[in-house]
């Protein structure tokens, strides 16, 4: 007996053993295979629907994807590229085989007001094409909405919703467990408003705060009911009540969410997803059992876009995330790596202007001197720097901004916070309430002070706040000198305070109203040219960011990292599914030690951000559902 139990212990750890290898072999040959086939030739059908279908975050620009994102799937769903949904838009308007658009926005996790105001413009455009604009969902949060609102026809699901919230959210406060904890906080601030610390002091907001963040919710919500209430041809008025009034609507109609949407005149239509498939296709024809469509990924990639050749060009650099000393990776904004690219537009003889486009809530006054320092550079090279501002350029995000020779901005961006702030914990009380004693020697006042176990002296608080004051004047002439403001002037709109872009253009902080592309357009005014080239900078791929980008082109990039929507809604968009039809049952041991032998293809230092943090400004408490 125990020979036989032996010998089946063998034969399993064998199979367990060849098993692994078959898999290993499994793998690289779909890698070899993406790496070296030919890439798929996308085709875009004549009469055919552009999909319209941003997924998860649309932000300015995606981090390349890892291995484990394309042989399992991402762990969230891939973002959107603002520029991309744009640039689809652009190009459909004018091609005669795109005869219809088609908006799905199930897959669309968060949008900003900011980018929601450029996208909008996008829809509006195509609309002027008389080419007639469709929309259909199961449920439509606020941001979703405001994009199904562009569509000639918005068809609701018989058991789906749309929920208006308007703009707000709510804020942890820690005091009380911070005293619990004895923990004591030290806050150093150059700024009224600049109100980022009272979670640590306080149980609820300030009076300043809360005045503050209020102001800048009801113009942004107020922008929001304009925009919405003109496409559906409704009174911003209504739309208020349909928000403030949608519990009691609700009641009244026995919990029929969509039924209310629909005599709302939210909605034109109440019918499930094959009666949009119908409708659609009447216009478009049918294929694939489906109407006949595009998704807008795979559009883009079946539709080079020809730029015109010219000798000169205008350089954009994308400038996104917190703003932190060093190089960092994709999702924030390195000093170093930024201002890298900025070397590049200054020392090119062949880029006569540059526009930095920012979208960052702030972070280091050092790293946000450096880049901005960088900026002027250029400038003394006779070269024009103009700002594009996204969805937030505040605090550090305007300080780079400040001296540029023109700022442009969404009249949803949210910028300002001109103000400066310090948080420093420090644990002796908790220590002495563990019964831990701190004691030691050094040879100034100073030595000792700043170690975070024995507490502050009034001379290191000295030194931070004086340090905080000298930043925050620093700040106010920054703005001064670029804005041609007096320090009086500057302070009495900085003291932290938030502004959306149409306030800021109305105090002077912002010279117009425009997107990236009137940025550009001003940028070569600015340089006196009549004919330009624009050409975005970046930085150059590692060896395994190009292995992978060449496998993504190879599959079809859209397919794999957008997820083609072959049938909307419902059909299979992830990847993983193919893998799992590939291993069945692939233990997730197994799993892990493939993702792990796999991702040693790329450097140690390729690690992109998977999952994106929403940013939110200092002051403004905005969410998004």
């Amino acid at each position: 007996m125990r020979a036989f139990f032996s010998f089946i212990g063998r034969v399993i750890d064998t199979l367990r053993i060849w098993l692994g290898r078959l898999l290993f072999l499994v793998f690289a040959g779909v890698i070899l295979y993406l790496l070296f086939s030919s890439p798929t030739q996308m085709r875009v059908p004549s009469q055919a629907a552009l999909v319209l279908a941003p997924a998860g975050i649309i932000s300015e620009q995606s981090g390349p994807p890892t291995v484990t994102d394309i042989l399992l799937g991402p762990a969230v769903p891939p973002g959107s590229v603002l520029d991309e949904l744009v640039s689809a838009l652009q190009a459909a308007a004018t091609d005669n085989r795109i005869t219809a658009l088609v908006i799905d926005v199930s897959d669309l996790v968060g949008i900003s007001p900011a980018h929601m105001e450029t996208l909008g413009n996008a829809l509006a455009q195509f609309k002027a094409s008389d080419k007639p604009v469709y929309a259909f969902g199961e449920y439509f949060g606020q941001g979703q909405y405001a994009l199904a609102s562009y569509a000639d026809e918005i068809m609701l699901h018989p058991m789906g919703s749309l929920m208006i919230t308007g703009y707000g959210g709510n804020q942890l406060f820690f005091r009380d467990l911070l005293e619990k904890l004895r923990v004591n906080v030290h806050i150093f601030r150059a700024g009224e408003f600049k109100s980022a610390a009272e979670p640590y002091t306080r149980m609820d907001m300030s009076d300043e705060a809360r005045a503050d963040s209020q102001a800048l919710l009801d113009s942004l919500w107020d922008r929001y009911l304009e925009r919405v209430s003109a496409n559906r041809g409704l009174s911003a008025d209504a739309l208020q009540a349909y928000a403030d009034n949608f519990p009691s609507l609700i009641n009244a109609a026995g919990g029929d969410m969509a039924r209310v949407a629909f005599e709302q005149g939210l909605v034109d239509n109440i019918a499930g997803v094959d009666s949009f498939r119908r409708q659609v296709a009447a216009r478009v024809g049918v294929e694939n059992g489906s109407f006949r469509q595009i998704h807008y990924r795979d559009y883009l990639f079946a539709t080079p876009q020809m730029t015109p050749v010219s000798a000169d060009q205008i350089g954009v650099i994308v400038a996104q995330g917190t703003i932190m000393p060093g190089a960092q990776p994709g999702g924030f904004m390195g000093a170093d790596t930024v201002t890298e690219l900025i070397r590049q537009a200054q020392v090119d003889s062949s880029i006569k202007a540059l526009v930095l486009r920012v979208d960052s809530p702030g972070g280091s006054a050092i790293a946000s001197e450096q880049i901005r320092a960088a900026l002027a550079q250029v400038q003394q090279a006779d070269k024009p720097v103009v700002i594009s501002m996204g969805n937030m350029a505040a605090s550090g995000g305007y300080w780079i901004s400040a001296t540029a020779d023109e700022i442009w901005a969404s009249p949803a961006t949210i910028t300002g916070s001109i103000g400066v702030i310090g948080v420093i914990p420090t644990f002796e009380r908790a220590l002495e309430g563990l019964g831990i004693g701190v004691d030691g020697v050094g040879t100034t006042n100073l030595s000792r002070s700043g170690d975070p176990l024995s507490g502050l002296n009034e001379a290191m608080i000295g030194v931070f706040q004086n340090s905080i004051d000298d930043t925050y004047q620093r700040f106010l002439q920054l703005v001064a000198d670029g804005r041609n403001m007096t320090l009086a002037e500057v302070d009495s709109i900085a003291q932290g305070r938030v502004w959306t872009g149409e306030q800021a253009m109305e105090l002077g902080l912002v010279d117009g109203m425009g997107d990236l592309d009137r940025a550009v357009a001003s940028a070569a005014a600015l340089a006196g040219l009549t004919a330009w080239q624009t050409v975005t900078i970046e930085r150059p791929l590692s060896f395994g960011e190009q292995l992978l980008r060449q496998a993504v082109d190879n599959m079809g990039g859209a397919q794999v990292l957008g997820g083609l929507r072959s049938a909307l809604p419902g059909a299979d968009r992830s990847l993983s599914g193919t893998v799992a039809s590939l291993l069945p049952g692939l233990p997730q041991a197994e799993r892990l030690r493939w993702q792990a032998l796999l991702n040693l293809i790329l450097p140690a230092d390729f690690a992109p951000q998977r999952l994106r943090t929403l940013m939110f400004c200092e002051q403004c408490l905005m969410s998004q559902p």
